[in-house]
């Protein structure tokens, strides 16, 4: 459970880097595990820890996102998110950016968030334990 708190510590920074961030959070709890235990875990159970990752995740960046929502700061929140974006170059104008950002700030959104988490770090868990178990020697 540790190494999932740890990891989905990091994920809340990690997490920045769309989709990749997410997968990522996944395989670092996977990878603590292994430095903690000295074991490699099977693929469920690295998935299952993806998972764990994944709920911490989700819970921290949920934990940022309800006072915003309780507030109804959306729209300062929105604005700010749309700068940022501008910055790194998105095109923020098209109905496509404007539909997601403004999804993202709703309970529904919310809810839509989880289920990308859960299943992302999940895959990332997965993928991670799967590439870091040994191989049988000959």
């Amino acid at each position: 459970m540790r190494s999932a708190l740890k990891a989905g510590a990091l994920g809340t920074f990690i997490g920045m880097i769309p989709v990749l961030g997410i997968v990522l959070t996944g395989s670092l709890a996977v990878y603590f595990y292994r430095r903690k235990t000295g074991s490699y875990p099977p693929v469920a159970a690295g998935a299952r820890l993806g998972a764990a990752a994944g709920v911490v995740l989700f819970a921290l960046n949920a934990i940022l996102i309800i006072p915003i929502i309780m507030l109804h700061a959306q729209k300062e929140s929105i604005d700010s998110l749309a700068q940022l974006a501008q910055r790194l170059g998105i095109d923020t104008a098209s109905p496509q950016f404007q539909a997601t950002v403004n999804d993202l700030f709703t309970p529904s959104g919310l809810a839509k968030s989880f289920v990308v988490a859960l299943v992302l770090t999940s895959v990332g868990g997965a993928l991670c334990a799967l590439v870091m178990r040994q191989r049988p020697r000959s």
